[in-house]
């Protein structure tokens, strides 16, 4: 499983209770948090308004959907998901267990290897590198802004952005089915 989030700007007409600035991207509007799978198709989805830090964007997301968790056999190995340098796996794990006392027997974090300028130079590659196990999540947020209602927020609540999240991807999953 592989987490990432987006900070997307608000349009005129969205409400005052989903702007939140988020000073990383100097955008005001929602954050859209995201649990993928290794193909790039959704997990997860969860808006927040911008301000709300990924960590406890990504609280938020896992404890609306812990029964995922609850009902996973132990027996099966752990979920590995996916995190970014923007998160803290330690964290992240402290605070779940207070949700879900047992979920570290299910999950485990691990963050995605940032390459060193020394790795970029054999390849003649500098600035931004793509890692190829963050280009999944990278790839699924490209899909999503195919829809244009995505591009900015014009929702008027949270809960009606991430169900427009999750529209999205029914349509893209339906295209996927029909010329397959």
């Amino acid at each position: 499983m592989v987490i990432d989030s987006q900070a997307v700007k608000n349009t005129c007409n969205a409400s005052v209770e989903t702007k939140g600035f988020c000073a990383n991207i100097a955008t005001n509007g929602i954050k859209r948090h995201l649990a993928v799978d290794t193909l790039g198709f959704p997990f997860f989805s969860h808006c927040t308004k911008a301000n709300v830090s990924d960590d406890q964007g990504l609280i938020e997301m896992l404890s609306n959907n812990i029964d995922y968790f609850k009902f996973k056999p132990v027996n099966i190995p752990k979920i590995t998901i996916l995190v970014d340098n923007g998160y803290q796996p330690k964290q992240l794990e402290e605070q779940l267990k207070t949700v879900y006392p047992q979920i570290m027997n299910k999950i485990r974090f691990k963050l995605s290897p940032k390459p060193s300028p020394e790795q970029k130079q054999p390849s003649g590659k500098t600035g931004f590198v793509p890692v190829q196990t963050r280009w999944i999540i990278e790839r699924t947020n490209s899909w999503m802004e195919r829809c244009k209602s995505l591009v900015k927020n014009f929702e008027r609540t949270l809960a009606h952005a991430t169900t427009k999240i999750n529209l999205c991807f029914v349509r893209l999953m339906l295209q996927r089915l029909a010329t397959g």
